[in-house]
């Protein structure tokens, strides 16, 4: 795959494992990109100018601002909260990998078109760090109720955690 958008040009990766499978053992994600972007993540600017590095139908029915506008906004989110920091602050913090520039979300959405890579171990482990999350959420919330706590389950759902089952 070649890619040239705003964040990356003349990059390119392979994708050696089938789409959506043959993931590491560890990494059992709750949530497909695809169905992440329908539910509302990141405020709606994440990967609008991706498209034609992903399938058109991750987009077809994703919650996005509207081309120009690079300021999340809460509603699109499906907790109605604000619940990333921005990319200046992932990058001060040594989070972003020089393949994906765009961080995690984008980590893992190659991964799961098949592209394996250096940044894999790195990215599952965060991934596997995001449990405490879920843990909380099961301690102090009633089962069903999606008003408790909704930043975290807003992040839990930047990292295909799917609290809605919590």
């Amino acid at each position: 795959m070649q890619v040239n958008d705003r964040m990356q040009r003349g990059y390119h990766y392979i994708c050696s494992a089938p789409v959506g499978k043959k993931f590491d053992p560890r990494f059992r994600p709750d949530l497909t990109p695809k169905e992440m972007l329908a539910l509302g993540v990141f405020g709606g600017v994440y990967l609008r100018d991706c498209t034609n590095e992903f399938p058109a139908s991750w987009f077809s029915k994703a919650k996005l601002q509207k081309k120009g506008v690079y300021t999340q906004d809460a509603s699109l989110n499906l907790f109605k909260v604000r619940a990333s920091q921005p990319l200046s602050e992932w990058r001060k913090k040594g989070w972003i990998h020089k393949d994906d520039p765009r961080g995690w979300f984008q980590w893992y959405c190659r991964y799961y078109m098949g592209r394996r890579g250096p940044d894999d171990e790195r990215q599952i482990t965060r991934w596997m760090r995001m449990t405490r999350h879920v843990a909380q959420i099961q301690k102090n919330c009633r089962k069903g109720d999606w008003t408790c706590h909704p930043k975290q389950r807003q992040a839990l759902l930047h990292w295909a955690y799917d609290s809605r089952t919590l």
